[in-house]
């Protein structure tokens, strides 16, 4: 683990706000909680979620983009998904077996699950859906290098693996980069930027995109859930209001006042000055929850970081502690961890590494930085306000690199123009992301 942190500053745990109101304006689900569940059983009404950035695609099998994950949660499942205590649990199969020497996996599907335009999900659409996720996911290309999807029967299918491995089913219900099944029709049609027709077989199906204003889900009626009890995203789902309305609203004092004012049921990524106000708000509460990682992202196909040692001089430049304080404030929200993974994490929680983490030695970064041969050329940092708290540590990673003797310059950028330019690597040297808990190592390698 040792050499992923030379090429890695990595900031474990981040801790999101998320703010919940009970309003009781018109349209609203009567008698809500915070959690969004009705206490009387009924359903019926919207939520309006305020959110920070808009996707770029709703097709979360070709995308680590929190943006897309978020939305497409609501609208996609997968045969794979993780509980509450991140154990892998079947979702749209309805179990799964190993063979001998591990290298078939069998994966029973569940019988009358409907997609969103009626059609009923068989063999061939799951093969379609992860043949294409496959091909595309950042996962698969060392645990599914050379593998096949294969249809037994209409209900049945088979992944063959040239090589065995236990992180196939880590791999198939991680959610950062979901390995959703769609109708095999879409599925064929849809191009390396990902599908254009959003149809799933979640609670909740797509009806309107409107740029730069919201997304719009209805309650999907014909929706079937499993039967066991809802544990994280395993077991029962029930879609408890008709319709959801995901407001993309990156400014945050705008999403907190429309939080305060009823306007949104829900706000994600509350700003962190304004906890206590909201907490001290009748109506009003906050919900922090472990997110996962911050970390900063070199560009090592070209340029200055394609060289290991100018990485290191920023990881010893870098004083991890202060960048942290400058994205969230309050040491309640974020915490300094040398590990890829939480510490409730224990079939992967290691302190490996910390013997080189946040050692702040501005000596050795110089030295280091003058053996990568830096000549003072302009490093470019990618940054976006629409996630406030990578913007601020973009702002502070800049002031301590230049301690060190880098001239660093900051592009900013919203969410979807940042993704579109982090795929040209002329045009970037370093930019900071939010990463979801990893579910196993190759994540974050």
């Amino acid at each position: 683990m040792r050499g992923v942190y030379s090429f890695l500053f990595i900031l474990l745990i981040i801790i999101g706000l998320m703010g919940c109101s009970n309003s009781s304006s018109t349209g609203k689900t009567s008698q809500s909680n915070s959690s969004g569940n009705s206490q009387s059983g009924q359903s019926g009404g919207k939520l309006d979620i305020a959110y920070e950035a808009q996707p770029d695609t709703l097709d979360p099998t070709v995308t680590t983009s929190g943006a897309t994950k978020d939305t497409a949660r609501l609208m996609y499942e997968s045969l794979l998904t993780l509980d509450e205590n991140w154990t892998v649990a079947p979702q749209l199969a309805e179990s799964y077996n190993v063979s001998d020497d591990g290298k078939v996996y069998t994966f029973k599907l569940r019988q009358g699950i409907k997609f969103h335009n009626g059609k009923e999900m068989t063999a061939d659409d799951v093969v379609a859906s992860m043949e294409r996720w496959t091909t595309n996911s950042s996962l698969t290309k060392s645990i599914l290098e050379g593998a096949e999807w294969k249809k037994v029967d209409d209900y049945t299918v088979e992944l063959h693996l040239t090589k065995s491995s236990a992180l196939v089913p880590f791999a198939l219900a991680d959610q950062n980069q979901l390995a959703a099944i769609m109708p095999k029709e879409v599925a064929e049609k849809a191009g390396p930027t990902g599908a254009t027709e959003y149809v799933g077989t979640g609670p909740f199906k797509f009806v309107e995109w409107k740029t730069n204003q919201y997304i719009h889900f209805t309650k999907f009626e014909d929706y079937q859930p499993r039967s066991e009890q809802t544990s994280g995203l395993a077991g029962k789902k029930e879609a408890l209001v008709n319709d959801i309305y995901w407001h993309f609203v990156p400014d945050e004092s705008t999403r907190n006042a429309g939080l305060i004012s009823g306007q949104y049921d829900i706000a994600t990524g509350v700003s962190y000055d304004t906890v206590e106000q909201l907490e001290n708000t009748p109506g009003t509460g906050v919900n922090i929850h472990t997110y996962g990682i911050q970390m900063l992202v070199f560009n090592k196909k070209q340029g200055l970081f394609s060289d290991v040692k100018a990485r290191q001089a920023v990881n010893y430049a870098l004083d991890k502690e202060l960048v942290l304080r400058s994205s969230f404030g309050d040491e309640r929200f974020y915490k300094l961890e040398p590990s890829l993974f939480r510490p409730e994490q224990t079939d992967w929680y290691s302190d490996a590494g910390k013997d080189v983490y946040n050692k702040k030695d501005l000596e050795l970064a110089k030295k280091l930085l003058k053996e990568a041969n830096y000549n003072g050329e302009e490093i470019v940092i990618l940054t976006s306000r629409d996630y406030a708290y990578q913007y601020n540590a973009a702002v502070a990673t800049q002031q301590l690199l230049e301690k060190i003797g880098i001239k660093a310059k900051l592009e900013v950028y919203d969410w979807g123009t940042l993704l579109e330019r982090r795929g040209d690597p002329a045009l970037w040297d370093i930019f900071f992301t939010g990463w979801d808990t990893s579910v196993i190592p190759h994540q974050a390698c």
